[in-house]
């Protein structure tokens, strides 16, 4: 009686012959191994027990499918850690989360299907395809949702479609929520973090779930700030847009996070169940925020976000209305944006040099350049808001422009940070004495790291703060800029209100979205006129009151 080949050879060997024909086996950068199942684009690390399934259950069904047999978890064992070993001497291949980049200046868009159709966006169009798996490789978790199929020439209907759902406030604050869009579909550019607020009853957590959820799929959803840095990390690695619903006060380690979220950062950590190695997590995500008031905003974070305010709806819809006609509306939206992606790619425009988001803001300045919406003087104009809102919420930034009030211009003062903390503490007393506010510099050190984070902030209202080193010591010094000082945002806007006429009518703004469909798709400028309540009202009846019912 002679024995068949499988019963000649160890489990493990047939296990292991079986894995290299049928999959693909390949390490990242940080040493993780991954299995790609031959022609398909997603990956998955050999190790893992997750949620999504893991490789070795994978390796177990397929076995068992082809008449290869039920091996027992010693085999299984033994086989993966040869794979593994003989994976590490492969070629490094970068896995990515819903987007990625690819060859020729083409960018991927993983819509999260089984079938591995993905949406390559290249420098002429974008089509619907399978990726070559050395191109890209997807990895999926159970915060990857599934996008629909889009449709191709919309003529920019979907973009109509998106903003009639919502409660945008005006023309400017539409264009850069399409912007931060545009730039969620770019695997290497940094984008700010929207922060949508507006009253009570707005629809800014409805309005961020439908931002959210144009690029995650449906399954994309708002959730609670985590309460330490660690949890937070761990859901943005393991999603694209990260969503953070409601804050009402951002602590300083929160403030921190985010911003290292908004343009990168690694965390490094000590690897379970070992002695001395570590684990590194690489991590750049768009985030998005909502809430109506998050108190004294850092300068670092402020020039990370975008504020999107909104209007309390005229009309009420039901959750289960709204949400069908937005799922209904999905496809067309995602191809009216992957037209819009396609376009702003392609036009040429200058990079501003002046903004810290300069990635954003080179992609506003191309918007411009393709439909003349504004994008960059709107995301100026939002910048100044936010430095506004961060001297507004700290006292020692207050201070330090009424000191330099005194101050000719053009003229500069320099003292050490012991000195300055004594005058600046006068100036806050003043006459009356008034006793520090908690939370004022105690120490000369203390107020330098204090006026180095409020250096952008004071230095946008005119007031430039520098120091260095002589024989005598370390200084601090203080210059006010030559001529007036620039105004604030605010006061700049009441400006303009109080120059309009009385009887000049102020007609609502239409929204960018009838302008983006001449510009940008064709089409025939429709009449201006004031906004009506939206098409698809529903019956008015008892959902007219104040009372939202949604948020």
């Amino acid at each position: 009686m002679t024995m068949s080949d499988d019963e000649k050879n160890p489990a493990r060997e047939v296990i292991t012959d079986y894995a290299q024909q049928h999959f693909r086996y390949f390490r990242t950068a940080e040493g993780t191994v991954y299995a790609q199942k031959n022609g398909h684009p997603v990956a998955r690390p050999i190790r893992s027990q997750g949620t999504t399934g893991s490789h070795r259950q994978e390796l177990m069904v397929g076995l068992y499918k082809d008449g290869r047999g039920v091996f027992n978890g010693t085999a299984l064992k033994e086989a993966l850690d040869l794979i593994e070993a003989l994976a590490l001497t492969e070629d490094t291949q970068p896995v990515h989360i819903r987007v990625a980049p690819g060859f020729d200046g083409a960018t991927w868009l993983d819509l999260g299907r089984s079938d591995g159709q993905s949406v390559r966006i290249h420098p002429t169009g974008w089509d619907i395809t399978v990726p070559d798996p050395r191109e890209v490789c997807w990895r999926r978790t159970q915060l990857t949702g599934e996008l629909p199929l889009p449709v191709k020439d919309t003529d920019g209907k979907g973009i109509d479609l998106l903003f009639r759902l919502t409660n945008f406030a005006n023309a400017e604050t539409e264009c850069l929520a399409m912007a931060w869009l545009v730039g969620c579909l770019g695997p290497s550019v940094p984008v700010p973090a929207p922060f949508l607020t507006g009253p009570q009853g707005a629809g800014k957590s409805t309005a961020g779930r439908m931002l959210v959820r144009i690029i995650e799929g449906m399954s994309g959803d708002l959730r609670r700030a985590p309460k330490d840095e660690e949890n937070l990390i761990a859901a943005v690695a393991a999603g694209w847009v990260t969503a953070l619903d409601n804050l009402s006060h951002m602590t300083p380690d929160l403030s921190d996070a985010m911003c290292c979220i908004v343009t990168g950062a690694e965390s490094v950590k000590r690897a379970l169940f070992t002695d001395g190695d570590v684990f590194r997590a690489r991590y750049r995500r768009p985030l998005l925020l909502t809430g109506i008031d998050v108190g004294v905003l850092r300068g670092d974070l402020a020039e990370r976000l975008l504020p999107l305010r909104l209007e309390r709806p005229r009309v009420r819809r039901t959750e289960a209305e709204l949400w069908a006609e937005f799922e209904d509306a999905l496809p067309v939206i995602l191809g009216s944006l992957l037209d819009l992606a396609v376009k702003i790619r392609a036009a040429e425009a200058e990079t501003p040099t002046d903004l810290r988001m300069a990635d954003f803001a080179h992609l506003c300045a191309q918007f411009d350049s393709t439909s003349s919406l504004g994008a960059l003087n709107a995301y100026r104009a939002s910048l100044d808001d936010l430095n506004d809102d961060v001297i507004e919420g700290d006292l020692l930034a207050q201070t330090v422009l009424q000191h330099a009030d005194s101050i000719e211009p053009g003229a500069e003062q320099r003292m050490t940070s012991t000195q300055w903390l004594h005058c600046l503490s006068n100036v806050y007393s003043g006459d009356e004495l008034r006793p520090l506010p908690k939370g004022w510099p105690t120490t000369g050190k203390v107020l330098s790291d204090r006026l180095k984070r409020l250096q952008p902030t004071l230095a946008a209202r005119g007031v430039l703060i520098d120091s260095g080193r002589t024989k005598a010591g370390r200084y601090l010094e203080m210059t006010r800029c030559p001529g007036p000082p620039p105004p604030s945002s605010r006061s700049r806007r009441q400006r303009s209100d109080r120059a309009r006429s009385p009887g000049d009518k102020q007609e609502e703004h239409p929204g960018p979205r009838r302008r983006v469909l001449l510009l940008l798709f064709g089409g025939t400028p429709p009449k201006r006129r004031a906004r009506r309540a939206p098409h698809f009202a529903p019956r008015i009846t008892a959902t007219t009151t104040d009372t939202p019912s949604f948020s």
